[in-house]
């Protein structure tokens, strides 16, 4: 095994285009090796298992080369284990295994530079506790360049449903490809939603919201003819994948969440326009990661500058 600067390599080379799975021992971590091996499989992509191997505190009564040794030894016997498991799940999928030093979310944001995605689950043991409500997940599903899927639990119903939250924006345009993309290698079916709602009004600005209130609900309806346009235009480019989709007055968290309740995937850019604004980093991500159970990706475009931590 050899060591270079803070990562330590074990096996393949790193891989341009490859899927990353982070593996820590816990229950939800493997729940995303197995998502992301069955996700290669399905769409031809190599595998990459990482498993960061952060500094253990020094005991004072041990010296510091026995520590260091016993740590390794144990991220290696984690990162053996969810190697394993994905080449069990797999059949002609390259998969290799990388032990990572140092800091979990800067280890994890540097993979995913590389790579077509990276898989996490949602919370787990050493640096990858947390990981649905904590820093750590919130920093690599905000900063992490491409497409960062939260896995929860083993997935025990399959639905061959894909859904996707659609506002017309740039980055929901990046999520609507990935999940076109998920459906069509799954042979399921894309959904796709876009909520909006209605300003509100405080009592005080109500008297003078009056007038404006044919003008706001006219805008509104433009902005979902526009969605419903562009929806029908994927669909023309799409002529061999089933798209359904609806545009409903509600909270996106809410729509998400009901719509997910009867999907495998539900795919989100991390920011966008009116509802689904701030995605990754605001309440909807928050609400969406908290209440739906089946794994969720936040898709950022690869080729936008990652926001300053």
């Amino acid at each position: 095994m050899e060591r270079e600067g803070d990562r330590l390599f074990e096996g393949a080379g790193v891989m341009k285009g490859h899927i990353v799975a982070g593996a820590d021992g816990s229950a939800p971590a493997t729940a995303a090796v197995e998502w992301a091996a069955v996700d290669a499989q399905r769409r031809g992509r190599p595998l990459r298992v990482v498993h960061v191997c952060e500094p253990r505190v020094h005991d004072a009564n041990v010296c510091e080369p026995r520590v260091h040794e016993e740590s390794t030894a144990s991220c290696a016997d984690i990162l053996e284990a969810a190697v394993s498991r994905a080449r069990e799940l797999t059949r002609d999928v390259e998969v290799s295994g990388d032990l990572l030093g140092g800091d979990v979310v800067r280890a994890l944001l540097a993979e995913s530079h590389m790579a077509d995605s990276v898989v996490l689950g949602s919370h787990g043991r050493g640096g990858f506790a947390g990981m649905l409500l904590g820093s750590v997940g919130l920093a690599v599903a905000g900063h992490a360049t491409g497409p960062v899927v939260i896995v929860r639990t083993p997935t025990p119903l399959w639905y061959d449903r894909v859904v996707v939250g659609y506002d017309g924006s740039e980055h929901a345009e990046v999520a609507l490809d990935y999940a076109v993309e998920q459906a069509r290698a799954r042979g399921a079916q894309l959904h796709v939603v876009y909520a909006w709602q209605l300003p509100l009004f405080s009592a005080y600005a109500a008297p003078y919201a009056v007038p404006y209130g044919g003008l706001i609900e006219d805008l509104m309806a433009e902005q979902v003819n526009r969605v419903a346009e562009r929806i029908a235009g994927r669909r023309e480019r799409d002529p061999d994948l089933v798209i359904t989709d609806e545009q409903v007055c509600a909270h996106p968290i809410t729509a998400l969440v009901e719509a997910g309740r009867t999907a495998d995937l539900v795919v989100m850019g991390s920011r966008g326009l009116g509802g689904l604004a701030s995605a990754v980093l605001g309440s909807v991500s928050h609400g969406v990661l908290h209440h739906v159970t089946c794994p969720v990706a936040i898709v950022r475009p690869h080729a936008e500058e990652p926001p300053e931590s």
